[in-house]
């Protein structure tokens, strides 16, 4: 169940990667139908050219998506005893595929309209936050949660991730106004690039300033180490994030730097969501790894 679990948040980095190369290589319009990838076929053409091929490749990796959660859900499903916790969980995110699938094709049917397109994205995003907290929890227990740290301290974390989505959504905006539309006659957001993208620089200032004031309230009450070392990875990952962002708004954003903003947006999502998880302790399930003396390290 965990290497199910570890791979199903994987594969929901790796997809949020490869949507964001189809839209970086203006091929959002690859496959101009849906669910067909035109109006007389299921897979592209060869007057689809290259662009009908990455789409289409996309598309063929939501399949492998969605057997991973299949092979999550059956695994909790058969699991014993029952863990409905995990049931949930897994039931949730097996459900968010099709969900997006039904998401993209409608951003097809739009032809690319920038608004849909970011719910796509944010979808993928809340799916790497929930495929950590199912990594997290396989390894638990299902008693209540006892706090780990104070309620301010707490309460100062949560405000940290809440932030961190509301730039996530800024950087949506920012790129559907920008030049990346996945395809050159797709719609534009209509907004000020400039003046988007220094609102979504100004939240990134706060969520900076956010992470190192819960980084060092973490230490300061000595919270448990799983909950410092995932502010440290959260704040490590922002300050990449930040680099490359400045760079490809200095350098006119070239299509490598905004696919590793992309990911790197995925990975601040998976640390965010590590944070909160650490908050709380349910203790470790019997079953899990960490409580196997020969797997621990000093």
């Amino acid at each position: 169940m965990q290497r199910l679990a570890v791979a199903l948040l994987i594969s929901n980095v790796v997809i949020v990667v490869t949507g964001g190369a189809v839209r970086l290589t203006a091929s959002g319009l690859g496959c101009p139908a849906w669910p067909r990838c035109s109006g007389e076929s299921f897979v592209p053409h060869e007057a689809l050219g290259v662009h009908g091929a990455i789409e289409f490749g996309n598309r063929m990796l939501t399949f492998v998506l969605a057997a991973i959660a299949l092979a999550t859900w059956l695994a909790a499903i058969r699991m014993r005893p029952r863990r409905s916790s995990l049931v949930r969980l897994s039931t949730l995110l097996a459900l968010g595929i099709p969900a997006q699938a039904v998401l993209g094709g409608v951003t097809v049917l739009t032809d690319l309209n920038p608004w849909i397109v970011a719910g796509h994205l944010l979808l993928s995003l809340a799916m790497v936050a929930g495929a950590v907290v199912l990594v997290r929890r396989v390894d638990e227990q299902d008693r209540p949660p006892q706090p780990t740290v104070p309620a301010p301290v707490a309460l100062l974390a949560r405000a940290t991730f809440g932030v961190t989505w509301i730039v996530f959504y800024l950087g949506t905006v920012v790129t559907g106004s920008g030049p990346h539309a996945g395809d050159a006659e797709s719609p534009r957001t209509g907004l000020d690039p400039a003046m988007v993208s220094q609102l979504h620089a100004d939240f990134v200032f706060l969520l900076l300033g956010l992470t190192v004031g819960t980084l060092l309230a973490l230490r300061t009450v000595n919270a448990p180490q799983r909950a410092q070392r995932a502010a440290c990875w959260l704040l490590a990952i922002e300050l990449g994030q930040g680099v490359v962002g400045f760079a490809q708004y200095v350098t006119d954003l070239p299509i490598v730097l905004v696919g590793l903003h992309v990911l790197g947006a995925a990975l601040v999502s998976a640390a965010a969501a590590w944070l909160l998880v650490g908050l709380r302790d349910r203790g470790l399930h019997p079953s899990s790894p960490a409580n196997d003396p020969t797997l621990n390290t000093p």
